[in-house]
């Protein structure tokens, strides 16, 4: 999915896509199956408890705003899902007025995904169209794992509705405190080259100038023979400002993304966009450099993102901010066989941002519709996403088939499940599984096509797993997963970082954690949005303007006449907004 905002709950477009929801091997714990009627709020349907006994095939609808696709859901989780609840899922991606559309017909679905939990989540609420969790104690009764592990998160989602009642759970959940998300933002650069350079100090921007540019000199060109660049962005994920700049202070900062702005999680702070010597103009400014030092790839502001990813692979690309376009996209046996590898490396001066994760978890909605015939089965199905074991099938497959637990509990791969993490295009055609019921199924098409097409996920990959010795649902803190180096680089690298991995290296470093909080924006009038929605293309557009002038001169200038154009749209009504937001949050991150 393409992430507008940057963020890997985000950065997302990779990493993600690996994440897309799946069902997983073992039976949900403790679920009751007593009957009884439940009807939610705005519904007049009478469930029909009897479909848990999964005697008859059951059809859900799933209507999700972050799906990438359209259609019947396939493969081996389509399997895992038949043989585990009897049901057949149908996905419906918002596309083209599709949330509108559904809003005037009064039917949302059976099990709906909210992109966020802002303006589309509580019209819904406020026109009935989303189940009452509590109503005949359905969460209680059919959610056990649910109450179990993430009793804040709907206490959180309480407060979110604004109606005192729960209709949902969010997503990148925790069921403790302090702890923070895996690390996405990780300055990633070509490890071999920088060996060969000597290791010199990258202490602030200007230091990572200079060493990309002698980068550039050693490697001038990729694997099929076009020119390198040290960075090569893109435009397809430009939000209220340019992702991508807004994405480097964020990373060199630690500060989150705000309206038009940076916030600060550690004091409240908000740093406008166009503030003077602010760190999105600073970041901005970096880039510029980059481009007057030849080393911006200048089809920047014209390429897609699938576009920059394909000379990513193809080594035309000496520096990453991101993981999903550096480490993980060049790493591959062909760079590896020729002692290539990109590794990272930040700047003394950096702060890399990482996510805080909380009780509350973050702004995607597992909902449920109110017109449903089946709360309880949308509910059983919700509770096991929620449960380890399900969890851990978002990102591994099915349990026993391609990923299990040791006599000590710690976590490994399968052969199948290696190969498909490493390589989600793995045809799957031909293997065998057989699940609970006994039943034999026939898998069919790729690992890809058999994830779970809704595009959510429930606990947060960074988050410890209940069901394991003490390591993180993410595979990189298995102990079975720590092998050796792959290339002579690989080794070198972990010499001089004394790490074993990219997180246990960011870990070492300078780094800044946004703490979680219960907070959603608050809506803007009409007024506002038509200033905003102004705003939001000037800067964009200005800000990539300045990106490619030829001189400190023209990049001012161009600064300045960015300014000028958002202020006559209303720029400092939109930044009171945001600095209202800001106090708003931290006031709430603080409770």
């Amino acid at each position: 999915m393409k992430d507008k905002t940057g963020k890997m709950s985000l950065t997302r477009k990779q990493f993600l896509s690996l994440a897309a929801i799946t069902g997983a091997g073992a039976a949900m714990s403790g679920c009751s199956l007593s009957g009884g009627s439940s009807t939610g709020s705005g519904s007049t349907t009478t469930a029909d408890t009897s479909v848990l006994d999964n005697k008859d095939t059951i059809s859900l609808t799933v209507f999700s705003q972050t799906a990438n696709f359209s259609g019947a859901q396939a493969g081996w989780s389509a399997a895992l899902l038949k043989d585990k609840f009897n049901i057949e899922l149908t996905i419906i991606p918002d596309v083209n007025g599709t949330f509108e559309t559904r809003m005037q017909k009064g039917d949302l679905g059976d099990i709906v995904v909210f992109g966020d939990n802002g303006t589309d989540y509580k019209e819904a609420i406020d026109k009935g169209l989303l189940y009452d969790w509590e109503d005949e104690d359905l969460v209680k009764n059919y959610g056990p794992d649910i109450e179990s592990y993430f009793s804040d998160s709907l206490e959180a989602n309480r407060t979110i509705s604004g109606d005192d009642k729960i209709h949902g759970i969010a997503n990148y959940l925790t069921n403790k405190s302090g702890e923070h998300d895996m690390f996405s933002y990780e300055w990633g650069l070509r490890w071999d080259l920088y060996e060969q350079l000597g290791y010199p100090e990258i202490k602030d921007w200007d230091g990572l100038i200079d060493v990309l540019g002698k980068m550039k000199a050693l490697c001038p060109t990729g694997d099929t023979g076009d020119s390198t660049y040290g960075l090569s962005i893109w435009p397809d994920w430009d939000g209220n400002m340019v992702m991508y700049v807004k994405a480097l202070a964020s990373g060199y900062y630690g500060y989150d993304e705000l309206g038009f702005g940076l916030y600060d999680s550690s004091n409240g702070d908000f740093y406008d966009a166009l503030e003077e010597d602010g760190p999105y103009l600073k970041a901005l400014k970096f880039c510029n450099k980059m481009y007057r030092a030849g080393l911006l790839d200048p089809d920047s502001m014209t390429q897609t993102y699938d576009t920059m990813i394909s000379k990513a692979q193809n080594g035309d690309v000496l520096f990453s901010l991101f993981n999903y376009a550096g480490t993980i996209a060049f790493n591959k046996d062909a760079h590896v066989a020729k002692n290539e590898w990109f590794a990272p490396k930040a700047p003394d001066d950096a702060h890399t941002i990482v996510y805080g994760l909380a009780p509350c978890g973050q702004t995607r909605i597992w909902s449920i519709g109110a017109k449903t015939q089946y709360p309880e089965k949308c509910m059983q199905l919700l509770n096991y996403l929620c449960s380890p074991t399900g969890a851990m099938g978002i990102w591994y497959g099915i349990k026993g088939l391609m990923w299990d637990y040791d006599d000590n509990k710690n976590t490994y791969f399968t052969d199948l499940g290696k190969t498909c993490y490493s390589d989600a295009t793995t045809d799957m055609t031909g293997t065998t599984w057989t699940g609970e019921s006994g039943t034999s199924y026939d898998l069919s098409g790729t690992f890809n096509d058999g994830l779970l097409q809704a595009n959510n996920i429930t606990w947060a990959p960074g988050a410890d797993n209940p069901d394991s010795n003490g390591e993180r649902f993410d595979e990189v803190f298995w102990k079975s997963t720590v092998a050796d180096p792959k290339c002579d680089a690989e080794s070198d690298w972990r010499d001089k970082t004394g790490a074993n991995n990219t997180q246990e290296y960011l870990e070492s470093t300078n780094f800044s954690v946004v703490a979680a909080a219960n907070y959603a924006a608050d809506e803007k009038d009409s007024e506002l949005e038509l200033k905003w929605s102004q705003v939001k293309t000037a800067i964009c557009n200005g800000s990539w303007k300045a990106m490619y002038a030829d001189d400190d001169a023209s990049f001012e200038s161009l600064v300045s006449d960015m300014r000028s154009t958002c202020s006559g749209y209303g720029y400092d009504d939109c930044v009171s907004w945001c600095k209202d937001q800001a106090e708003k949050r931290y006031g709430l991150q603080e409770s």
